[in-house]
């Protein structure tokens, strides 16, 4: 019988350490939102100069994880599905690239404006829902303000939702993500040269 316990527990130690390999072989994947340099083109010619201010997110999609929707209304987070920085910092990076390659000029947030007119923009996301294989959804409200020297001399508060539909797997959900970023970028800066020239409005109005 001693030997039997033995033998037990010996058996038992032996399934823990498998059971910690195969843990900690599991690999863990990052995710970035911002796109390739040739992937943002300089489109148009050049528009205003920018700076874009840090973006807020959702409290629940403030995660290291990619937190994704199951059923109606549950949520979980994938252990091994990480982004490779904070996610308000990624979508403030897309954007400042998509917006870069719209308007032909890079962000000059925390630059020296030299007295020349910039449109400052501000960006809260309100929704960030992603069901893999089924969409990616972005609501955000969105601000202009186009600045003088350090006067606002117009402004403009918009806000937009886009949903893209997505294939299976997450390099898809995030690519998803990527497209509606990018079309919330187009339509910032459509509406950032309408500032800079005069009154604008914001999509569909």
């Amino acid at each position: 019988m001693t030997r039997l316990r033995h033998l037990s527990a010996r058996f038992a130690a032996l399934g823990a350490v498998l059971a910690l390999g195969a843990c900690a072989s599991a690999p863990t994947h990052y995710y970035t939102l911002v796109p390739p340099a040739s992937a943002a083109p300089v489109q148009g010619g050049a528009g205003p100069a920018f700076e874009l201010l840090p973006v807020s997110i959702p409290a629940q999609d403030d995660q290291p994880q990619l937190v994704v929707r199951e059923g109606g209304q549950g949520v979980a987070l994938l252990q091994g599905e990480r982004w490779i920085a904070p996610l308000a910092d990624e979508i403030r990076g897309a954007l400042s690239a998509d917006l870069a390659g719209a308007l032909g000029r890079p962000d000059v947030s925390g630059l020296a404006h030299a007295g020349k007119p910039v449109v400052r923009i501000k960006v809260d996301v309100r929704r960030f829902d992603s069901q893999p294989g089924g969409y990616a959804l972005l609501e955000a409200g969105w601000s202009l303000r186009l600045l003088d020297g350090d006067d606002a001399t117009r402004s403009l508060a918009c806000s937009s939702t886009f949903r893209r539909p997505v294939g299976p797997g997450y390099d898809a959900l995030v690519q998803g993500h990527q497209q509606a970023l990018g079309q919330l970028a187009d339509q910032i800066a459509r509406a950032a040269r309408e500032l800079a020239a005069g009154p604008a409005h914001c999509p569909g109005g």
